[in-house]
């Protein structure tokens, strides 16, 4: 199986943690993501989904306009580095239930993001457990 670094994505979209969830949710919705990973410059802070900023924002009356994305990113952010097999990804995907890791270097630097999508293309056929761990009702919080 390759390496992260053979099939992860380059051009990542980010957000700075100072940014408004209503720009987070602008982003989302002119990239077709449903995450940004959180970066001051390019060092990753953590990660902001579409579901953080419905249930743990809208729904608890935030205001879009006024609520920072640090104030909702999990910074508990799970990541993978460039060496890193891609199976050991899966993995990681698999036992924290989410779709997509931000990879990064060894000064924490985001140099690219490795979605679930990503493995399947390169290997269909080994991403069966991945996809039924992060698909486990009562698991964490897919991102």
């Amino acid at each position: 199986m390759p390496n992260v670094a053979d099939i992860m994505s380059t051009d990542v979209q980010v957000i700075g943690p100072k940014d408004t969830l209503r720009r987070a949710a602008q982003l989302m919705r002119e990239q077709e993501i449903g995450a940004l990973p959180v970066c001051d410059g390019d060092k990753l802070l953590g990660m902001l989904t579409d579901r953080d900023i419905t249930v743990r924002g809208v729904a608890e009356g935030l205001d879009p306009d006024q609520t920072c994305a640090s104030e909702l990113m999990s910074s508990d952010v799970q990541f993978c580095t460039t060496d890193q097999d891609a199976q050991e990804a899966m993995r990681t995907m698999g036992d924290k239930q989410v779709r997509r890791l931000p990879v990064v270097d060894l000064d924490m630097k985001l140099v690219g993001i490795v979605s679930l999508g990503d493995l399947a293309l390169r290997q269909p056929g080994h991403v069966d457990q991945a996809v039924r761990e992060i698909s486990e009702p009562g698991g964490a919080t897919a991102s």
